[in-house]
């Protein structure tokens, strides 16, 4: 057996971190949750008490991310505790993170307009002094805002905000420094523990106002006052008011992506991301693996910067899945490596591989990395077979409008944990 990762001894997460990157920190922190997850996180929730004190709140986001925990069974574990009328805007929560991947999956392209938005904001960043020199105060909390600098300064040493925060930050960002969305929503994912493409893309686009029709967000003192218990008073501070984006209705909706068909004789390999590194639960059919591959994509997050916590936290919770695969699994070689395509065909190839089954990333960084690897694979005689888990088979299909529809088909997507 061959373990081939490093073993990240010049960790650069926060001192302290509340996230260790392992599946049992993410069992201990949902495990000693579980009480709060009903009245007490509904009555709760959008109080942002400052660094250390989400306590209110689940603070589970980091691990779902990677799925060092599942969606499934964060919901199947607040509901075995809570009846769902009592849990149901904890469950709500998890399920918007869902909803925002199903939505992107059947509109892809909103992903690459983005990146190409992105990209052109970069080089005007570049070429304007100004433009800039506003980006680099909001970026390291220097904007005179006393309450986006506190979470400017908070995100970049912790790798988190409170979701209440995320949402003044942004609003900030957008309506009173006058800054590019794209530029924010950039910021974010480079920074944040739980980055995930769609959840950040799609969120910032609805405070920028161009997600829904005739719906932005906008912050205001007093409500920051009120949520944050009289942390911050920034009467007087949100004073510039551009005006909205102009909104364009979003792509048609499109086909979701296909599965492939497993074949348990094959001599199979199992890639996965730092997506989904649910090793504990594959879900799909027994299969006699020679060997897994981990890609990491993290350091592909930003064109800007991906802040050494970001990559290192992907990087050690690859290091514990795959610790974890190898306990279970009698596999002949488990390796971590960057994204490359000539690393997957090598890989495929040095093991005599007839079926590679891929855990399937969604819509993001991973998948721009290897679009093309379905036909090199099959070129050297190996098949790439997509896998989805049953919980986004079931519920991204039902994310073709706004989130109030998908919200009624919720009964329906939680019957999958008992199927």
């Amino acid at each position: 057996m061959t373990l081939a990762f490093d073993e990240l001894a010049d960790m650069h997460l926060p001192a302290g971190s509340a996230w260790p990157p392992m599946r049992t920190a993410a069992v201990q922190r949902l495990t000693a949750f579980l009480p709060l997850a009903g009245k007490v996180y509904s009555s709760r929730r959008n109080f942002d008490l400052g660094p250390g004190r989400h306590q209110q709140v689940s603070a589970l986001s980091p691990w779902i991310r990677h799925r060092l925990l599942l969606e499934s069974e964060v919901a199947a574990a607040v509901l075995a505790r809570h009846r769902f009328q009592a849990a149901e805007k904890f469950i709500q929560e998890v399920c918007w993170r869902t909803y925002w991947k199903g939505w992107l999956e059947l509109r892809p392209s909103i992903w690459a307009d983005y990146r190409r938005n992105l990209d052109r904001q970069v080089s005007a960043l570049q070429k304007d002094g100004r433009l800039n020199q506003r980006y680099q105060a909001a970026v390291t909390g220097n904007t005179g805002i006393d309450c986006f600098d506190a979470w400017s300064q908070e995100l970049s040493e912790t790798g988190y905000l409170h979701n209440h925060a995320r949402m003044w930050f942004a609003s900030i960002w957008v309506f009173n420094l006058g800054l590019p969305w794209e530029l924010g929503a950039d910021a974010f994912f480079g920074q944040l523990l739980d980055g995930d493409a769609a959840s950040n893309t799609l969120s910032w686009r609805w405070v920028a106002g161009l997600q829904t029709a005739g719906k932005e967000y906008r912050a205001t003192a007093g409500n920051i006052h009120k949520f944050t218990e009289g942390r911050f008073d920034p009467t007087g501070q949100l004073l510039a008011q551009p005006a909205a984006a102009e909104f364009t209705p979003p792509p048609a909706v499109g086909q979701m992506p296909q599965a492939g068909t497993i074949d348990p004789a094959a001599s199979s390999g199992l890639l996965m991301t730092d997506d989904d590194l649910g090793v504990h639960d594959l879900e799909m059919p027994a299969v006699h693996w020679q060997a897994a591959l981990v890609l990491d994509g993290s350091a592909y997050r930003s064109p800007v910067n991906t802040a050494a916590h970001v990559t290192d936290f992907s990087q050690a919770a690859i290091t514990d899945a795959l610790t974890r695969l190898a306990a279970t699994r009698p596999l002949t070689s488990a390796v971590r490596t960057d994204f490359d395509s000539q690393t997957v065909l090598g890989f495929a190839k040095q093991h005599q591989l007839s079926q590679l089954v891929w855990l399937t990333p969604t819509t993001g960084p991973a998948q721009d990395r290897l679009p093309n690897l379905e036909a090199d694979l099959a070129a050297q005689g190996c098949r790439l077979v997509r896998h989805y888990r049953p919980w986004d088979r079931r519920a991204w299909p039902q994310a073709t409008h706004g989130y109030f529809r998908f919200k009624k088909a919720l009964p329906g997507i939680l019957e999958t944990l008992s199927a």
